[in-house]
C-alpha cells in the first residue's frame, strides 16, 4: 500500500529527515510512504516551479492508496491549506484519509485566541467576529470539512498535544494513524 504523507513539514529545513522517519514507520507496517518532495514519475511537465510542484503532488495522490495528513495548525488556527486540499482530493477519489494534530485545543478555541478578543456573542449564543462572520463552534479538531472527511472515510483523527518545540517533529500521532491504516487494509 502506498501512502501519501501530506503536511507542512515540506517547509522544514530538515524535511528529508522527517520524510525518512515517516517512511520508516510506514515500512514497519508493510507500507510505502510517499512524501510530497519525492520525484513524481509520470507527472506532466510545467514551465514554472509552483506548477511543477502542484502537478507532481497530484500525480503522487493519484498513485497512492491512502493519505495521512499532518493537520497541526500552520500559520494560524487551522491546518495548512495545501494539506487540506490534498486531503479533500484523496477523499474525493474515495480512498482512505487519516490525520493527526500535535496542537492542543480545538479549532474554536484556536480561532477565538487568534481573534484576540475581537469577537462577541450573538443573541443565539454563537460567536461572531468583527466582520460579522460566525466562528465555527463544533468543538472539532479543525474545520468540520476536514474532521468530517476523515470520519466519513472511516479514518482516524489523532490529537496528540505536544510542546511547541516538538510540534513538527513528534510522530506519535502519525504512527497511530499508520497502525490504524494497517488494520483497515486487513
Amino acid at each position: 500500500m502506498r501512502v501519501y504523507l501530506a503536511g507542512p513539514e515540506v517547509f522544514l529545513t530538515d524535511r528529508d529527515a522527517i520524510a525518512a522517519e515517516k517512511r520508516a514507520i510506514c515500512a514497519q507496517h508493510g507500507m510505502i510512504g510517499v512524501f510530497p518532495t519525492d520525484s513524481a514519475p509520470g507527472a506532466p511537465q510545467a514551465d514554472t516551479d509552483w506548477m511543477r510542484i502542484y502537478l507532481g503532488n497530484e500525480a503522487h495522490i493519484h498513485g497512492c492508496d491512502a493519505l495521512i495528513a499532518n493537520l497541526t495548525p500552520f500559520r494560524g488556527a487551522s491546518a495548512d491549506p495545501g494539506t487540506a486540499y490534498e486531503l479533500g482530493f484523496m477523499r474525493a477519489l474515495g480512498r482512505p484519509v487519516l490525520g493527526y494534530s500535535n496542537a492542543p485545543g480545538n479549532f474554536t478555541m484556536r480561532s477565538l485566541a487568534q481573534l484576540q478578543g475581537k469577537v462577541h456573542r450573538r443573541a443565539n449564543g454563537a460567536w461572531e467576529d468583527a466582520d460579522g462572520m460566525e466562528v465555527e463552534d463544533f468543538g472539532l479538531t479543525d474545520n468540520l470539512m476536514l474532521d468530517g472527511g476523515i470520519a466519513a472515510a472511516g479514518g482516524l483523527l489523532v490529537v496528540n498535544p505536544v510542546a511547541e518545540a516538538a510540534r513538527w517533529r513528534d510522530l506519535q500521532g502519525f504512527a497511530r494513524c499508520v497502525v490504524h491504516l494497517a488494520g483497515m487494509k486487513k
